[in-house]
């Protein structure tokens, strides 16, 4: 399936792929410190950084815990990476709070908008606040009190509880001390407080304050002498062996009842949390003390969403973007007719996703179109495609989806739709054992005069209209012969798992993919090295695959000039001196989030230009279903360089710059002719400009 590049005389000092995750959370926070944004939207990116760091413990953190608690290697993992991880994310988390109390809220309080806290309450305030808890927060809370009886209580991944203790004997004469209150997700986050008359001033109140504020309430007779928020983090990356069960649909919903009760690998208390207390959880949870993460503030900052959707104050949101309808395309025009006439890029979400959404539209309702094929991995809640495809089952329309019950964290919303799906009679496939199907891809098949025609939508990124309007991604429409033949393979493959044909333009993994890049890197090398100019420029989120990153650093000792545009973990040093001198690694962190894959290959007068659902990582390379596929019409593929890469090596606003250490830098505008400073360039800022909607 794959083959290694030629190792350097050099031992390659990789960089660490943890440590490089929370270095990108580094560069999103940062988003959060920055003046100019508008307020609400830094608070936004302080609750990114809060999810992404839930995701990273959910993923990545068991292995480093387990070897600290056993002593032992497991992996690359050992007791002192888990204590190199646990310093880091301890620096990001004290950072983060230090923004949201020193910087957002004060700012946020001087607009009119406040947390009103518990001793901050007026007596009318104070009298709402119980009128809520008694009406809507008290009838959903069971305190349970700790004995023999009732053990610590089982407590859910990321869940909001409070640790309560007592003084005082219960109703049966015992001291019990210990008591475990939850708190239900099904309670809202956050309140609106009545305003007063007149007055412009926000109030609002948390679920937390509410309940803090009643405690005693929940334990009459008893008196509450001390009390704190925690919540745990578990470990949450679903593991089934496809190979062992008979039904992987009804193994995973199993799986995803026993996914909030995973291992324990973080414990997060309010800052004045005793150590009695802390030391209690610690000990129910067995975690060692290093696990523990104090917090000067909520002890979930993702739930601060909420309150950024309930406040009603544009001027502290980003202006709103309307992307424009593709520039090569016509409202109203038939796909079919168009893609006669060539290829069409959409480059979301600059352009509309809406597109995408029409092209199916239009599909389901032609009589001509006999059969539509399309994978599914993540395409978020209540999705008009899904509804779409099931209207064409019911028009006749042969249905074939192959549905990804393995996306992370989207595993149910995923099974959910595969049985609506079949329950109106479309063909569902699970792709292949022990793979995740990735790839993203549409096959359209159409009666014409001539005969069957096929049209095909290939993409980036995922069929969500969401993420559609916050993740950059390139979508492809084609009615090309040769490549939509393969398309029609590719699914005869994931349906029929025979083996796949020679195929004539596609590049698709476990298969060919990790070859033919590593073969393409290597021949601009070999080049390199005989004096023909060659130049690699690869846009992507991750790069964490050994054998790519050290084909690079290989083409660059011959003469290869390379960029990287990598959004997030990179194990490859940039410009380490003998190592990787050609090789330059920039990342860019902007309002949209970079999602879109661009692998560009120059050796004297030859380009070639491949777009690809696949990262640089190893799980994409050999352990799920990608394609590549090349852009060949001239045009299609300068436009991508203009606006996907050289708009990226240019921006010099939101990109970073990977140091030889693993660091990264601000990247610098430069100065003028004149000596003065020049003025920023941000390619989103840019793109935002050329496609945006002026209605």
């Amino acid at each position: 399936m794959t083959t290694s590049a030629p190792t350097s005389h050099h031992k390659i000092p990789f960089l660490d792929r943890d440590h490089s995750i929370l270095a990108f959370n580094l560069r999103v926070l940062d988003w959060a410190r920055r003046s100019e944004v508008p307020l609400l939207e830094r608070l936004r990116y302080l609750c990114i950084v809060s999810s992404n760091l839930d995701e990273f413990f959910e993923v990545r953190a068991a292995p480093h815990l387990s070897a600290y608690q056993i002593n032992e290697q497991r992996g690359p993992a050992t007791a002192s990476t888990y204590l190199a991880i646990t310093e880091r994310v301890k620096q990001l988390v004290a950072e983060q709070y230090a923004i949201y109390n020193n910087e957002v809220l004060p700012l946020l309080e001087k607009r009119g908008i406040k947390l009103v806290s518990y001793s901050e309450r007026n007596p009318r305030q104070r009298r709402w606040v119980r009128d809520l808890f008694v009406r809507e927060v008290q009838p959903l809370l069971v305190p349970v009190g700790l004995d023999p009886s009732h053990p610590f209580p089982q407590v859910a991944n990321k869940s909001l509880n409070f640790i309560v203790r007592l003084s005082g004997r219960d109703a049966f004469g015992r001291e019990n001390e210990i008591a475990i209150v939850k708190v239900p997700r099904v309670l809202a986050r956050f309140f609106r407080m009545p305003s007063v008359k007149g007055s412009k001033q926000s109030h609002f109140v948390s679920i937390s304050s509410v309940v803090r504020a009643h405690l005693s309430d929940l334990f009459p007779g008893r008196q509450v002498t001390e009390f704190a928020q925690f919540r745990v983090t578990r470990h949450s990356d679903l593991a089934v062996d496809e190979e062992e069960v008979k039904n992987l649909r009804t193994a995973l919903r199993k799986g995803l009842q026993q996914r909030h009760y995973g291992q324990a690998l973080r414990l997060e208390v309010s800052a004045g949390c005793s150590e009695f207390l802390s030391d209690f959880l610690l000990q129910q949870f067995e975690l060692p003390p290093q696990a523990l993460y104090r917090v000067h503030g909520p002890i979930n900052l993702v739930r601060m969403t909420q309150l950024i959707d309930l406040v009603d104050a544009p001027a502290l949101r980003f202006e709103r973007y309307n992307p424009g309808w593709p520039v090569q395309l016509v409202p109203g025009q038939s796909f079919f007719d168009r893609l006669q006439q060539g290829d069409v890029l959409i480059h979301q979400p600059f352009e509309s996703f809406d597109a995408v959404l029409a092209m199916l539209r239009e599909a389901v309702h032609d009589p001509d179109v006999l059969a539509i094929k399309q994978t599914i991995y993540r395409t978020g809640s209540n999705s008009e495609l899904m509804e779409l495809l099931r209207e064409a089952v019911r028009r006749g329309k042969e249905v074939t989806a192959v549905v990804e019950l393995k996306a992370r964290f989207d595993e149910e919303a995923n099974i959910n739709y595969a049985e609506r799906l079949e329950s109106v009679g479309a063909q569902v496939v699970y792709g292949v054992v022990g793979l995740k199907t990735h790839a993203k891809m549409m096959l359209i098949t159409r009666r014409e005069a001539g005969g069957l025609k096929r049209y095909a939508h290939l993409s980036t990124g995922n069929y969500n209209p969401g993420t559609a309007r916050l993740y950059t991604d390139l979508s492809y429409l084609t009615a090309d012969e040769a490549l939509t033949h393969d398309l029609d393979q590719v699914f005869l493959h994931l349906a029929s798992q025979n083996r796949l044909p020679k195929l004539n333009k596609v590049l698709i993994a476990p298969f060919h993919l990790h070859k033919a890049m590593i073969d393409a890197i290597e021949s601009a090398a070999q080049q390199a090295a005989k004096g023909v100019p060659a130049r690699i420029i690869v846009k992507m989120n991750a790069l964490t695959d050994e054998p790519l990153a050290r084909a690079l650093t290989h083409a660059s000792q011959q003469g290869v000039e390379i960029d990287l545009i990598v959004r997030g973990a990179c194990i490859l040093p940039a410009q380490l001196p003998g190592v990787s001198d050609r090789v330059r690694v920039r990342s860019v962190i902007g309002r949209f989030l970079e999602h879109s894959r661009v692998f560009y290959f120059r050796v004297g007068d030859h380009e070639a230009l491949w777009l690809s659902s696949a990262d640089w990582m190893n799980r994409n390379m050999l352990r799920r279903v990608e394609l590549a596929w090349p852009v060949s019409d001239p045009a299609l593929r300068q436009r991508i360089m203009d606006e996907c890469l050289s708009a990226y090596l240019h921006d010099t606003r939101d990109a970073w710059l990977l140091q030889p250490d693993g660091q990264y830098v601000r990247a610098q505008a430069g100065t003028t002719a004149k000596g003065r400073a020049a003025a920023h360039h941000s390619a989103q800022v840019s793109l935002m400009q050329r496609y945006g909607s002026k209605g």
